[in-house]
């Protein structure tokens, strides 16, 4: 859990000239707290999630990003409210998410913990725990060598990072282009500020739906709640996306499809990269001023 462990993160939307775009994003992707980064069809054409540790300023590196990117508008979207996470792909085919009745909120949104101080073992240990797991018997054995641990060790480091609510689930990832969900439409909806605690939860309790955010809204952004649902293709996304508008009674919504994926990773915690990018980026504004 990035805040537990004292990180901030955010999504972004940036405005880039069409023509600036591949060469827009691939400066972006050089960012090593940039997970996700792609093209969707919005003149905010540029959607990318960051995450910086402690003590690095979010603000000032949404800022720069948009700098070097040559965006005309840059919008931070940060979560102010998570209404569910969980990814329940019907990869059977025995359902139809968008006729399915939602049977409530699956997600109770709770407010982070304060963020706990780390010691270097414990970061050292976050390091080993979020490296992918080999393809052997003991794989646990082969990763806590690594990092001059024992596999024990670093069971008991994850039981303390569970109860602490720093690690939130560990678990394998399925890679939904995959398994033929291909296409993914990031709903996003103006829900009037008072309707939010009700209809925040019922968004997010369609099984279609793997992700529902609160985020800011802007003058020229009025969607303060994200729905991300996958489908294997169009069709599906958009009857997820109406089932949704007739059970909530809102009208004003957009669908945001990712028509280019530039980058798609884990957000890798304690790395020495971040230090790099800055030395290279950060300060190199203040020498040309």
């Amino acid at each position: 859990d990035t805040r537990t462990m004292g990180y901030s993160s955010s999504l972004v939307a940036m405005k880039i000239p069409s023509e600036k775009l591949d060469q827009g994003a691939a400066i972006v992707n050089e960012h090593p707290g940039v997970t996700h980064n792609y093209a969707r069809n919005h003149d905010y054409n540029l959607w990318l999630t960051i995450g910086l540790p402690p003590g690095v300023s979010l603000e000032q590196t949404i800022e720069r990003l948009g700098e070097l990117a040559g965006a005309e508008k840059v919008r931070p979207l940060p979560t102010l409210r998570l209404f569910k996470i969980g990814v329940q792909l019907d990869v059977a085919n025995e359902n139809n998410p968008a006729k399915a009745a939602p049977k409530g909120p699956n997600w109770s949104w709770k407010e982070a913990p304060e963020p706990v101080q780390l010691t270097s073992d414990d970061i050292q240990a976050v390091r080993c725990l979020q490296e992918n797991l080999p393809l052997e018997l003991e794989p646990f054995d082969t990763i806590a060598k690594k990092w001059d641990l024992t596999a024990e060790q670093l069971f008991e480091f994850a039981g303390k990072f569970k109860e602490k609510r720093m690690i939130r689930r560990y678990s394998a990832v399925l890679h939904h282009r995959s398994a033929g969900f291909v296409v993914n439409g990031m709903g996003v909806w103006a829900v009037p500020d008072e309707r939010l605690e009700e209809l925040g939860p019922l968004m997010g309790s369609f099984r279609g739906v793997s992700h529902c955010y609160q985020r800011p809204t802007y003058e020229d952004w009025p969607y303060s709640v994200f729905t991300m649902v996958h489908g294997r293709n169009g069709s599906e996304v958009k009857e997820m996306i109406q089932a949704i508008s007739e059970k909530t009674g809102i009208k004003e919504y957009t669908i945001l499809y990712s028509t280019k994926e530039y980058k798609k990773t884990r957000l890798q915690y304690f790395t020495p990269e971040l230090d790099q990018w800055a030395a290279r980026y950060a300060t190199s504004k203040s020498k040309q001023s």
